[in-house]
């Protein structure tokens, strides 16, 4: 009768943890004021929709496989953990976006382009109008916002401080400050200035693909050896099923628990320490 009791704890913490999975992903909806049942379930169904499949079958599959080795073992806890593992820990051990390195490729495409358009003699405005034409993918809703608000009237160096506010990053402060300062000047200086600022660019971009070069080692170490133990202990699990017997327990499965979410502070832990810091800006925002 305990054992049923506890299986059944387990299921309904298996089912708050998926709920409270589904509620971040935004699978379901908040609750409007006056729904209807017929929304609420269109909205929820929309939701499902706009996850990712891949996403979906991994929550499928971890709590399908909770459930295997729950029956296989006959450990409750496994109803909660497994699902958590196959869930959380290819997102624990995954390279990081490198929204960095990214937005610094496309600036620099962005100035050499600005440098060309400068070389044939034309204004800031000008040049940053027709560069709006050939941008990087990841500048080309700033860029065409950009020459819209300079359609509108707006200044030069306030439609830059406003893209420079969308962007909100400290690589793209310091290319937009440049031409700022250009701009209040009449465009006197603006090819050296564009010609340092390639360069500098190109310089740091060869130095942040360096750093999660080495920032990557770690993560590819420890996602070895992560997988090395688990198919070491899925095979013990199979060949040698008594060594785990005492983690049968209901004091066992407690200690299961802890070494578990041990184990995954410590992943947590090497994480963070591979994440660039963040950086402050050097343009305010605009108020």
């Amino acid at each position: 009768m305990i054992a049923v009791f506890a299986v059944l704890c387990t299921m309904l913490a298996t089912a708050g943890a998926v709920t409270a999975f589904a509620a971040a992903r935004g699978a379901i909806p908040p609750r409007p004021k006056d729904p209807s049942s017929t929304d609420l379930w269109k909205k929820a169904v929309d939701n499902l929709r706009r996850t990712p499949r891949r996403t979906l079958l991994r929550v499928g599959g971890g709590i399908g496989l909770g459930l295997v080795m729950t029956y296989l073992l006959r450990w409750p806890i496994l109803l909660v953990l497994v699902p958590a593992a196959v869930i959380g820990l290819p997102r624990l051990l995954a390279d990081p976006p490198t929204e960095d390195v990214r937005l610094l490729e496309s600036l620099d495409r962005w100035v050499r382009g600005m440098l060309a358009q400068m070389s044939t003699g034309k204004s800031i405005a000008d040049a940053l109008r027709l560069s709006a034409r050939q941008s990087p993918p990841l500048l080309a809703e700033p860029l065409a916002v950009l020459v819209r608000r300079l359609d509108d009237r707006w200044t030069t160096p306030q439609a830059l401080y406003a893209m420079a506010d969308e962007l909100h990053s400290p690589d793209s402060d310091a290319v937009l400050a440049a031409l700022v300062l250009s701009a209040q000047r009449g465009g006197t200086g603006a090819s050296v200035t564009l010609h340092a600022l390639a360069d500098s660019i190109h310089d740091q971009l060869r130095a942040l693909r360096e750093i999660e070069a080495e920032r990557a080692k770690p993560r590819v170490v420890v996602r070895q050896v992560t997988g090395i133990t688990v198919v070491t202990l899925l095979g013990f699990m199979v060949l040698s099923p008594e060594f785990f017997a005492p983690y049968g327990t209901p004091i066992g499965q407690l200690v299961l628990t802890v070494l578990l979410s041990a184990y995954v502070l410590a992943v947590w832990a090497m994480r963070r320490m591979t994440l660039p810091r963040s950086r402050a800006r050097i343009l305010r925002p605009l108020t």
